[in-house]
C-alpha cells in the first residue's frame, strides 16, 4: 500500500472556476480575489481580510506595517518552520526566541516577560499543528507591556480556543495557503485584521506601494496612481483566489473528517509507552492541520525511515529553529538553549492526515507504526 503523506482537496468545481478566470481577460488581483477575501472575513469573523502570496509575506509585512523594523525585538517560539523567524528578519528586527510548552509545542506563556527588553516591540506567536495559544493570556502580556501581536496562524484557520477565534486578540493574524495546507492554492497566504487604517496600508504595501492595484486602474476609466510608500509583490491574483473559494466553502466538512482520522490516532497511540502525543487543551477546538507523535530521539530516524519503506509518507514539522545552520552561525545558538523545543524537534514524526485519507490507509498507517514503534 501506498500512502502520501498529503494530498489535496482540489475538486472539479474548483479547477472549472479556476478555467474560467483563465479564459476571462483578468487573472491578476481582482474580484475573485476579493470574493475570497470577504469570505475569508466571515468565516473568521475579522473585519478585514488581505490576499497575499505566503503567509511569510504576510508576516513581513504585518510587522512593517505596524511599524516593527531595524533595531526592535519580536519575541516568537523555535518551533515552527523556519519562515517564522526569516519574516521577522527580512522586517528588519530580530526574532527572540521563547521555549514552549511540552505538552502542545506553543510558545510557553509563562516565560515570555523574562525575556521582553526595552527593545521588545511584538510577540508572534504560533500556533502549532493547529492548536491555538493561550492568547488571552497572551494579549494579557502585550497589553501590560505594550506591544504588538501577530499570530503565526498557518496551521490554524479553523481553530478556537476558549471562545476566541484566530485573529480576534491579536493585532494581526497571518495564514498559509501552501501546497500541503488546509485550503491550498499551491502558494499563497491572507492576513486579517480589525483595523482599517492598517487593512489600507498592507494593500498598498502588497502591491509595490502604489495606490491603485491593476483592476482599479483598467477595468474602469483610466485614473493615474502615485507610489507613496516603498512596498513589495505580495498580491494575491484571481487564479489562486479561483483554487481556494470552494475549499473555504468545504472546510468544515474536511475539518470534520481530519478530526476523525486524528482521534482514531489518539485511541490507538494514547496508552503506548513508546509514543508520546501532543494534547489539545480543554474548551478548544484543533486546527488538525499535522498529527505527530514523539518518539525516542535514538529510534525516530530509523522509524521514520522505516515507515516510508513500508510506503508511508512522513515528514518532521520541525526541528527547532535556533539549531538550523543559519541561526547558530548568525546569532550563537547551541544546544540546551531551548530544550523543550529541542526535544520535540528530535522526536517528533508527522503523520499522513487529510480528508481522502480511507479508513484502510488510517490502519495501515497505525498497524505500522505500532510495530516499529515496539520493534
Amino acid at each position: 500500500m501506498k500512502i502520501e503523506f498529503y494530498r489535496h482537496s482540489i475538486e472539479e468545481s474548483d479547477i472549472d472556476r479556476v478555467s474560467k478566470v483563465l479564459r476571462s481577460i483578468f487573472i491578476t488581483t481582482g474580484e475573485v480575489v476579493r470574493d475570497f477575501e470577504k469570505d475569508l472575513q466571515t468565516y473568521l469573523d475579522a473585519k478585514n481580510a488581505i490576499g497575499m502570496t505566503s503567509c511569510t509575506a504576510a508576516l513581513q509585512l504585518s510587522l512593517l506595517a505596524w511599524g516593527i523594523g531595524r533595531d526592535d525585538e519580536v519575541i516568537t517560539s523555535p518551533m515552527s518552520f523556519c519562515a517564522t523567524a526569516n519574516a521577522i528578519l527580512h522586517a528588519g528586527a530580530t526574532p527572540v526566541f521563547v521555549d514552549v510548552e511540552e505538552e502542545t509545542g506553543n510558545l510557553n506563556a509563562e516565560l515570555i516577560e523574562n525575556r521582553i527588553t526595552r527593545k521588545t516591540k511584538a510577540l508572534l506567536p504560533v500556533h502549532l499543528y493547529g492548536q491555538m495559544c493561550d492568547m488571552k493570556r497572551i494579549r494579557q502580556i502585550a497589553d501590560r507591556n505594550g506591544l504588538l501581536i501577530i499570530e503565526d496562524a498557518a496551521h490554524c484557520i479553523e481553530g478556537l480556543r476558549e471562545g476566541v477565534k484566530v485573529g480576534q486578540l491579536g493585532h494581526a493574524a497571518c495564514f498559509s495557503f501552501y501546497a500541503t495546507k488546509n485550503i491550498t492554492s499551491g502558494e499563497g497566504g491572507a492576513i486579517t485584521t480589525n483595523d482599517f487604517d492598517k487593512a489600507e496600508l498592507l494593500r498598498i504595501l502588497r502591491l509595490h506601494g502604489i495606490d491603485k492595484s491593476a483592476a482599479d486602474r483598467y477595468t474602469k476609466k483610466y485614473e493615474h496612481w502615485d507610489m507613496p510608500v516603498l512596498g513589495w509583490k505580495y498580491n494575491m491574483d484571481n487564479i489562486q483566489a479561483a483554487l481556494l473559494l470552494g475549499q473555504l466553502q468545504r472546510i468544515e466538512k474536511s475539518w470534520s473528517r481530519r478530526d476523525e482520522i486524528s482521534m482514531k490516532y489518539e485511541e490507538a497511540f494514547g496508552s503506548l509507552k513508546q509514543i508520546k502525543l501532543m494534547k489539545t487543551v480543554p474548551h478548544s477546538r484543533h486546527a488538525r492541520h499535522l498529527f505527530t507523535i514523539q518518539v525516542p530521539e535514538e529510534k525516530r530516524d530509523s522509524i521514520l525511515i522505516a515507515l516510508q519503506n513500508r510506503g508511508i509518507g512522513v515528514a518532521v514539522n520541525y526541528r527547532a529553529i535556533h539549531l538550523l545552520k543559519y541561526y547558530r552561525e548568525t546569532f550563537g545558538y547551541k544546544n540546551g538553549d531551548f530544550p523543550v523545543a529541542e526535544d520535540i524537534g528530535k522526536r517528533t514524526i508527522s503523520l499522513p492526515l487529510y480528508p481522502s485519507l480511507k479508513d484502510e490507509e488510517v490502519d495501515f498507517v497505525i498497524q505500522v507504526v505500532l510495530e516499529e514503534a515496539k520493534s
